[in-house]
């Protein structure tokens, strides 16, 4: 019997634009299907509007950018 350790992915969120995925083999997406990767690193859209999703297409570049939410201030 041999065991696999399952692949180390990780997930980059860049600012206004998609999460970078490196080393993912399969991206299932919001209705279940199964996207296989056939590269390192993939991008994957995050804003919604991608015409090519779960890929980003750069849409996300056309979209009016959110201002960061300032942070709670922590009194004591």
């Amino acid at each position: 019997m041999t065991s696999e350790r399952p692949a180390v992915v990780h997930v980059t969120c860049c600012p206004d634009g998609p999460f970078l995925v490196r080393g993912a083999d399969v991206i299932r997406d919001e209705d279940g299907v199964d996207h296989a990767t056939h590269r390192p690193v993939v991008a994957v859209c995050r804003c919604g509007k991608s015409t090519r999703k779960p890929w980003c297409d750069g849409m996300h570049k056309l979209l009016p950018r959110t201002p960061p939410t300032p942070r709670a201030a922590t009194g004591e």
